[in-house]
């Protein structure tokens, strides 16, 4: 989603989160060039395969949004040193859960991240709630010792959020990596929306079109599992080859003039944004990222009983499917040349 290779650390903030409160804290904005290189594989890689994009939201007014206000701050101000306060303040405020876990809390400002073909400046908040364990090997000047210690390495974090500022309202790319504890990093010390914008359009088309394909389509048409698989496979063949998106021509490329498939497709378009709470465009650009990762889940394959698996990816015209004279299913496939 984002490249980080040119970006540069400004300033790093450090505190423990513990039940008890404490002021012990670190303030960094020097770095040698190894060090802030390690710094951003640790904080900034991950955020490389997220495409989900966000914005601050709130029930009821935006500007009661604490981390909104906040970062809105760390933007006009150019530094994190006077918003740690309220950031921590807010981060225990949210997470009273008793399931909640301790941590050690990094808030880092970034200038020059990559991102939609335009290079921005932001700040991120990282909670890490689990160490890696390792072996500091020895020091040979001294009597040789192996130590046992546990630290944080180049691993997904457990949590932790990244606020871009570009134009208001600011885009956050989110994750929590521990699902099935209370969600109180997103829902209440966040608080965020998904975006509306061509990363989201994206996302939701593709997986909007899934879902038709492969639950919405066999209730209502007769419709092989291969004729599923061409489907699926002629959609993302449109999101990989256009770089813009048109929904009409979208419809043709896959339904053809199929008129009876594209009325239901749009039947259910509509209803499942309204049961998603999604307002997609008919056009928007389409984000590349996007489409490669939702490309692993269109899967192209037919499973035979536990005997075959029917990787199908061009001509649906090449595979045929029938019964023979007792009774039992096959597929016939057409083929020029065998690896």
């Amino acid at each position: 989603m984002i490249d980080y290779k040119g970006a540069s650390i400004k300033e790093l903030f450090f505190q423990k989160i513990e039940e008890e409160a404490t002021d012990h804290h670190l303030i960094q904005n020097e770095f040698s060039p190894s060090e802030e290189e390690m710094l951003k594989n640790i904080f900034l890689k991950p955020f490389a395969a997220v495409t989900n994009t966000y914005q601050f939201a709130h029930s009821v007014d935006l500007e009661l949004n604490v981390l909104y206000k906040l970062s809105q701050e760390i933007n006009k101000n150019q530094e994190i040193g006077g918003t740690y306060e309220g950031i921590i303040s807010h981060l225990r405020t949210s997470s009273r859960h008793p399931n909640i876990k301790e941590g050690e809390l990094f808030i880092i400002r970034f200038t020059d991240i990559f991102i939609n073909n335009e290079t921005i400046d932001g700040f991120g908040v990282f909670k890490i709630e689990k160490k890696d364990p390792f072996i500091e090997t020895p020091d040979w000047t001294k009597e040789p010792t192996l130590l046992f210690k546990e630290g944080i390495g180049e691993k997904k974090l457990d949590k932790a959020c990244l606020i871009l500022f570009d134009q208001d309202p600011f885009t956050i790319l989110a994750y929590d990596n521990n699902n099935s504890e209370a969600v109180y990093w997103k829902n209440d010390f966040i608080n965020l929306d998904f975006k509306k914008d061509h990363v989201n359009n994206t996302n939701h088309f593709l997986e909007l079109t899934k879902s038709y394909i492969t639950d919405q389509m066999p209730e209502e048409f007769e419709v092989s599992k291969t004729d599923q698989i061409d489907l699926l496979n002629k959609s993302i063949k449109y999101f990989k080859e256009a770089e813009e998106f048109d929904k009409g021509e979208f419809e043709l490329s896959v339904f053809g003039q199929e008129e009876e498939a594209i009325k239901s497709f749009r039947n259910f378009d509509r209803e499942y944004q309204d049961e998603m709470d999604l307002d997609l465009d008919d056009n928007f650009k389409i984000a590349v990222q996007s489409v490669k990762k939702q490309a692993r889940i269109f899967k192209s394959v037919l499973k035979l009983d536990k005997n075959f698996h029917v990787y199908i990816h061009g001509d649906r015209e090449l595979i045929e499917r029938g019964t023979d004279s007792d009774g039992r299913k096959y597929y016939k496939i057409y083929y020029e040349n065998e690896a």
